[in-house]
């Protein structure tokens, strides 16, 4: 799954870490998400978006191989 995460971020300008303590997962999870090395949960995934202000799909994308 790709997403823009650290886009989301930068123009809330908050960091990794006040991100995660909003959402209340780790920095290491935050910076797992950005880099496609972790899928996020639903809720933890619904609450990202949330505090973005966007939707789920705006800041995540499905891949072609995440339907395999």
């Amino acid at each position: 799954m790709k997403n823009n995460l650290r886009v989301e971020r930068a123009i809330l300008n908050i960091s990794q870490q006040e991100l995660a303590d909003r959402v209340g997962v780790t920095r290491a999870t935050i910076n797992a998400i950005e880099n496609g090395k972790y899928a996020p949960s639903g809720l933890v995934l619904l609450k990202i978006a949330s505090i973005c202000g966007k939707s789920a799909e705006d800041i995540f994308q499905l891949e072609e191989k995440d339907w395999e």
